[in-house]
């Protein structure tokens, strides 16, 4: 199976809702001429709008949306291909702040509120990394969780690339450190930091991330290279403010959005790259080691509005 099937297929709860709604609204708008372009009618745009926001595009990028959709209807254009532009414009309008080193290790913190996927991400990514030809190690820098170590030593198993751990309650930092000089001293590729995400103690977690930032740069110069935030789609509107939080605290330079197959709102992505400027590198369409998928926007755009009934 493709790509593009892989995601219509991880999409389709939201597609089926989506899609059959849209088809219904766009029913209303009527046929442009090249004499006398109709454009969208008012019950048309609030359809829209209403359809958008049961979608989690957001209040920001939805009112984006139905503004400059009515106005190219205006102009002779139909409503499907006005909507979909304007969604890929706005993915396409993020600029993608990721930066790979000349020369040594690729340094890549991966953080998130546990129960996101975090470490079954930091465990695909490595995968990704290993197919890709690169050699490639994980620190398991989350050493509140004596689980999270246990099941990233798992993945780590499963993708088949070192992983550097240590005794359960060991400071965060210094498990880095060590990772970083072993990644430096087996020239290792690519090394992903799988960090702890306990946001009920949200003070200490936000120290803890900012000492580990700390402590990348100084065994790394540049480091890290990215951070990447997992976030949980079927959480909707609430991981915006987990979002704002971590890219605070952790200089977020991407989002991985886990968990799009098991909700009907994956219009998340939207009101991602809207609100919050950041790129979307990742989708989580499965449990599969192979189901984190790199982010299209076309792709993306295409599978919302493919009716798979």
């Amino acid at each position: 199976m493709g790509v593009f099937d892989r995601l219509t297929r991880g999409l389709s709860r939201t597609a089926e809702r989506l899609a059959r709604r849209f088809d219904e609204i766009a029913g209303l708008a009527p046929a442009p001429s090249a004499t006398a372009p109709a454009g969208a009618t008012v019950e048309t745009i609030e359809a829209l709008e209403e359809l958008l926001l049961g979608a989690d595009v957001g209040l920001g990028a939805t009112t984006r949306l139905v503004e400059r959709v009515a106005e190219r209807t205006k102009g002779g254009q139909d409503l499907r291909t006005a909507l979909t532009d304007e969604i890929t414009s706005i993915f396409r309008g993020v600029p993608d702040p990721s930066r790979r080193p000349a020369s040594g290790p690729y340094v890549v913190l991966v953080v998130g509120v546990n129960g996101t996927g975090k470490t079954t991400t930091v465990g695909k990514l490595a995968h990704q990394a290993r197919q890709d030809g690169r050699k490639t190690l994980i620190c398991a820098a989350d050493t509140f969780r004596a689980a999270a170590v246990d099941q990233l030593q798992v993945w780590a198993t499963r993708a088949g690339v070192e992983i550097v751990r240590a005794q359960e309650g060991a400071d965060a930092a210094a498990v880095v450190f060590d990772a970083l000089a072993a990644a430096q001293a087996r020239a290792i590729d690519t090394v992903f930091v799988d960090t702890a995400g306990r946001l009920h103690t949200r003070v200490n977690l936000m120290a803890e991330l900012e000492k580990i930032r700390r402590i990348t740069a100084k065994a790394v110069p540049g480091a890290p290279h990215d951070v990447l935030l997992v976030l949980d789609a079927t959480v909707g509107q609430n991981g915006l403010v987990q979002a704002r939080e971590f890219a605070a605290a952790a200089g977020v330079t991407g989002v991985v959005l886990t968990k799009l197959d098991g909700t009907a709102k994956g219009g998340i992505a939207v009101a991602i790259a809207h609100d919050l400027g950041l790129p979307i590198r990742f989708v989580g369409v499965g449990e599969s080691i192979d189901d984190l998928l790199p982010f299209d926007p076309g792709a993306y755009v295409d599978a919302l509005f493919t009716r798979s009934w």
